[in-house]
């Protein structure tokens, strides 16, 4: 049987009747009925996306506008810091002893900077990076690095030769210290962020450091400025700090104690130079030092300002204390005999000893010849009271008033206390301790004539002369400081503290360094503190040399030479004449044997 074909393309007639023969509307698949709850789901869930999408548009819109008008100005707004620059530190005189100066520092946004290995390598070079350290400085997930801060002018130009996307330069300020290791332990030293960490940056962080500005601007997708936005805030620079030093006595001072340190191989030294009709510091320098600029592998013992940190027994420049109030009270006279013969005191069993056996001394070659027993028979008149009054009265025991980090107060117990053995040892400076600097400013006792002032490291600006709180007579000021005059000459403790053309006087001291609960037998500590000129004084020098290991260790023969040469700079520098005929001194010549003292 033969199939017909139909008009409608040629297919089968069987295939048609089969078709015709489907009744869809009685298929069990589609007869069946959707569940209600089906179609309303459908529909909740539609509407419920579109209740969504209103309440998200509402919160954005509405509720969170600004923290998404923040977010979306944060792709394009930018706030830049106008930093202040940093007040500078000036000497006396206006020289510069610290100053911001512009650098330019490198940084990026590291999703934008170019992956170029070998241009990554280029720049890696450049920075002074190895590659490694570089690519995780440049991973993506940061926003914003800095590749180098304070770089110098030379790197700087070398990255922007470069000329590489997303790698960007601005400038910031960085500390300089012209004076160097002079200064470092006055003028101290900021971070990075220009916060001041030591000495006067760190005292007056409030005054120095300004306030910073901003500026709003817009930047494009490359990080370049396109326009400002809104008002600028300029910034507020810092406030300059004059000191009351002076550069070159500074620098003079620090280059002698450095030499004494390497001459005699000792462990540290100070100086401290006063000026007494002020009472400014004008020069406060110690060695090991350090250059603030430069401060990798730093030690402790190199950031110490040891003439206001450390403190040590004081020795023998206590006794010239001792005779001034021996003096005021009347008990003695500088022609008073004393007996110093060994033994001659005893007190509980112990008796103090000389260097050597001296026999009959005046008072006043008591302290030109530095004899102990001399000055414990004029100590064991007192009552214990009275002394501790007195080394109160000089500044022992309180923290001197001076606006700098670090001060102490040194060691004065309460007189209650004391054995008459201690108020012996305390008499020539064993029992209590102080600093280079207490002891300079006690020394200005003798100076200004019975008057001790309080001491400034900031210029003063009133009127001279300052007044201070009076503790001897001036009778009693220069009868001690002509005693003083004897033991800085020959047949004193101290000759080679003398200067050409000018009159000093001065005390030296030795003592053993305390180590553990008593004395280390071969360590010492030297100094030398003097007034110049004698005939009217204007300094007070304090020198103090720490361990000499060189075989020479009396305070006349180590610190009273640096003594004499920055007396003779400061003197020089700040323009007193002259009250001695100048002639060449025969101490430094022919090494005039000087009398060993006491300690």
């Amino acid at each position: 049987m033969k199939l017909g074909r139909g008009k409608e393309g040629g297919q089968p007639r069987a295939a048609r009747n089969v078709a015709r023969s489907v009744r869809y509307s009685t298929s069990p698949l589609l007869a069946s009925k959707t569940p209600p709850w089906r179609s309303r789901f459908l529909v909740a869930l539609v509407g419920l996306s579109f209740a969504g999408l209103l309440g998200r548009a509402a919160y954005v819109q509405l509720i969170g506008e600004d923290f998404f008008q923040r977010q979306g100005e944060a792709r394009y707004a930018h706030k830049l810091e106008l930093p202040a620059s940093r007040g500078r530190i000036n000497d006396r005189n206006g020289q510069v002893l610290a100053a911001s100066v512009a650098v330019p520092s490198i940084w990026a946004f590291p999703k934008e900077v170019d992956t170029d290995p070998d241009k990554r390598r280029e720049l890696a070079k450049a920075l002074g990076l190895p590659v490694a350290e570089l690519e995780r400085r440049l991973d993506p997930s940061n926003r914003f690095v800095f590749l180098r801060r304070q770089a110098d002018d030379q790197t700087a130009a070398k990255i922007k030769a470069l000329n590489l996307k997303g790698v960007f330069q601005d400038r910031e300020y960085k500390r300089q210290y012209p004076e160097g290791e002079a200064a470092a332990h006055i003028v101290g030293f900021t971070n990075i962020e220009e916060q001041g960490q030591e000495g006067i940056e760190l005292a007056f962080q409030k005054d120095l450091q300004g306030r910073d500005g901003s500026r709003a601007v817009v930047r494009d997708r490359l990080g370049r400025v396109v326009e400002d936005m809104g008002e600028r805030v300029p910034p507020l620079n810092g406030r300059d700090i004059q000191l009351s030093i002076d550069a070159k006595v500074q620098f003079f001072a620090y280059q002698r104690i450095r030499d004494a340190v390497a001459e005699h191989r000792a462990r540290a030294g100070s100086v401290v130079v006063l000026d007494v009709q002020s009472g400014e510091l004008l020069a406060l320098a110690n060695f090991p030092s350090y250059d603030p600029a430069n401060r990798q592998n730093l030690s402790g013992e190199q950031l110490r300002n040891r003439a206001l940190t450390d403190v040590f027994e004081p020795g023998s420049t206590m006794k010239p204390f001792i005779t001034g109030q021996a003096l005021e009270t009347g008990r003695v006279r500088p022609d008073t005999v004393l007996n110093t013969s060994p033994r001659s005191v005893v007190i509980s069993g112990w008796s103090p000893t000389d260097a050597h056996p001296h026999g009959d001394l005046t008072v006043t070659q008591v302290i030109q010849k530095s004899s102990n027993i001399g000055t414990v028979r004029m100590a064991m008149q007192m009552q214990p009271r009275e002394m501790h009054e007195l080394f109160t009265a000089i500044g022992l025991g309180q923290r001197p008033q001076i606006h700098f980090p670090g001060a102490v107060t040194g060691k004065l117990r309460p007189w209650k206390s004391w054995r008459p053995i201690e108020q012996a040892t305390m008499s020539y400076g064993y029992g209590l301790s102080a600093s280079l600097l207490q002891l300079a400013r006690a020394y200005t006792v003798f100076a200004r004539d019975g008057e001790i002032i309080p001491v400034s490291l900031m210029k003063v600006q009133e009127p001279l002369p300052v007044h201070g709180v009076r503790v001897f007579s001036p009778n009693t000021a220069r009868q001690v400081r002509e005693m003083l005059q004897m033991a800085a000459a020959p047949g004193g403790t101290a000759p080679m503290a003398m200067v050409s053309g000018y009159s000093v006087g001065g005390k030296s001291g030795t003592a053993h360094k305390q180590e553990g609960k008593g004395y280390a037998g071969n360590k010492y500590r030297s100094w030398f503190v003097g007034i110049a000129p004698i005939s009217n004084p204007r300094i007070v020098v304090a020198v103090m040399v720490d361990e000499p290991k060189n075989g020479v260790y009396f305070g006349g023969a180590v610190a009273g030479p640096v003594f004499s040469q920055v007396v003779a700079q400061s003197l020089r520098l700040l323009g007193v004449q002259p009250d001695l005929e100048v002639k060449p001194l025969i101490v430094a010549n022919q090494k005039v044997q000087a009398v060993d003292e006491s300690f």
